[in-house]
């Protein structure tokens, strides 16, 4: 009786979800290119934007780095991951306990398609009030965006690829695919078109840039549905006689005793530690370390050469992978991160050597960004034919728990740095002269004499300042330095993660037992 009534609420549900627009059991081309290449464009591309500049727009326009001691820049992206781990928890057990005919994760993709552009809109729209009001928005509006919304999105997303289908040449595909768009179109905007174009028009004008944030935040909202109508989880389907309900702590003892599963979660801790940092020092780094402020040309230079090589790696990664096993080439390619990551950081004031080395350093980070997707799904079959159940939803909760907490530190303890080393952020002045005199009143001295600036169509001047050696150093570390240690650890790790030598037998046996399920629950 009782799965009777959990059948016809199944049923309710269902009727009132959107049907998927993939009706074939293999994987087709409307699928690469729809749901994954175009569909998750718009999410990510605001995420990409977000990893880039949110942070400036918090110590640039909004001025908050100095707000109670520097200690509100350091503590609220921390505590607010606190809260974001639990619901990216929540949101696993959620997933893995959704049954539909359209699956359990893309149920929530579509609920997400709404949810990012109106907190993505809010994350901007901070009032002209006292500190602490702005201090409560940032905190809200952040959470709401990151704890809740893009939670949903993203733990529905990055389970499309190892929900999607068992063969492993079909999966690599939409892994790469699903790659290229981060990539390539997200990284050819926020390289090129953000600091050559649209920085320098934008400055610090919060009008500006809320209107330029609203925009990409409702772009979302489209391809969000294109990704949700054009993805079809076949694993699910297959799967879902055997579907678990086991509590969340057996869940976690049973990831965290799988060997795979344990190197693939320290693996993706160290890597995101790594690409954070740099994330956030890129702005910083191109700002003061290498050119100056928002002058148009070096961060798209430092951007733009040195991911040259995420375009060849569309056509040369996964033929490379197939032949030599995803593990050892991403193990031989962290070996270039690393050498390309200690070329730039020894000559860091050197715009020439820095782009060598940034093209070295991301010819070695080609195989983890395009097929690190397909190696996790290898770890959860592995899991699968281990223990005879999917877990697809909690082991991608610590996935998103790892990747939003390591955000959250991370950008604490960037601005953390940053405060303590002295960091002066830029001023807004209506004219030489009164230029001239905020920077005589606090004995600041500008990178840039302000008689030589272009004012902003409106008149106004943003004057960025010469900083001290100390916030220099702390740019320079975060941008190049700290990606040398995290390659060689990464290495090492990988060293030890051979989960695909038997996988083609396991895979095989999986096919078996729910071939002899399905049989049994015929007769």
């Amino acid at each position: 009786m009782k799965m009777k009534n959990e059948r016809k609420k199944n049923d309710f549900f269902d009727r009132r979800l959107p049907c998927s627009r993939v009706q074939s059991e293999t994987v087709t081309n409307s699928e690469k290119w729809l749901g994954y290449l175009i569909g998750p464009a718009g999410a990510l591309l605001l995420n990409a934007v977000l990893a880039t500049y949110l942070n400036v727009y918090y110590t640039d326009v909004l001025n908050l780095t100095p707000l109670w001691g520097g200690v509100f820049l350091t503590a609220f992206p921390i505590v607010s991951k606190i809260i974001d781990a639990v619901t990216n928890v929540v949101m696993g057990q959620v997933i893995d306990r959704t049954k539909t005919r359209e699956g359990k994760a893309r149920p929530w993709l579509l609920l997400s398609a709404f949810l990012v552009p109106v907190t993505g809109v809010l994350l901007f729209t901070v009032p002209e009030s006292s500190d602490a009001v702005k201090a409560v928005w940032v905190m809200i509006s952040y959470n709401l965006f990151y704890s809740f919304a893009y939670t949903i999105f993203n733990m529905s997303h990055n389970l499309m690829v190892p929900l999607s289908t068992r063969d492993g040449t079909a999966r690599g595909g939409l892994s790469v695919f699903n790659q290229i768009t981060t990539i390539m179109m997200s990284g050819i905007l926020v390289a090129l078109v953000f600091p050559m174009v649209i920085m320098p028009m934008i400055g610090v004008d919060k009008g500006k840039w809320i209107t330029l944030m609203s925009f990409l935040s409702i772009l979302a909202l489209p391809l969000t549905l294109l990704e949700y109508f054009f993805t079809k989880e076949r694993v699910t389907e297959e799967a879902a006689a055997e579907e678990t309900k086991l509590s969340f702590m057996k869940q976690m003892k049973i990831l965290f005793t799988d060997k795979y599963m344990i190197l693939m979660y320290a693996y993706f801790l160290i890597y995101t530690v790594g690409t954070t940092l740099k994330n956030l020092g890129l702005v910083y780094y191109c700002n003061y370390v290498l050119g100056t402020y928002n002058d148009g040309v070096t961060q798209m230079l430092v951007s733009v050469i040195g991911g040259i090589p995420m375009g060849i790696g569309i056509f040369a990664v996964w033929p490379l992978a197939k032949k030599f096993g995803k593990r050892n080439v991403t193990m031989a390619g962290f070996i270039l991160y690393a050498a390309g990551s200690l070329i730039c950081w020894l000559f860091s004031h050197n715009l020439v050597i820095v782009l060598i080395g940034q093209f070295i350093k991301n010819i070695g980070g080609l195989p983890c960004a395009y097929v690190f997707m397909a190696l996790f799904a290898d770890c959860l079959d592995h899991l699968e034919w281990k223990k005879d159940l999917r877990m697809d939803g909690a082991a991608m909760s610590i996935y998103n728990i790892i990747a939003v907490a390591m955000v959250g530190i991370m950008t604490g303890v960037f601005n953390w740095m940053l405060a303590k080393a002295g960091y002066l952020a830029p001023i807004t002045a209506n004219s030489v002269t009164e230029a001239a005199s905020k920077l005589a009143e606090n004995g600041w001295t500008a990178q840039v004499a302000p008689a030589e600036l272009k004012p902003a169509a409106d008149g106004v001047l943003t004057v960025a300042m010469q900083q001290p050696d100390k916030v220099n150093w702390v740019i320079a570390f975060a941008f190049v330095g700290l990606e040398v240690f995290t390659g060689i650890a990464l290495v090492a790790i990988l060293f030890f993660l051979n989960v695909e030598k038997k996988l083609p037998e396991e895979q095989a046996e999986i096919k078996a037992r729910h071939e002899k399920t399905a049989e049994g629950n015929e007769a």
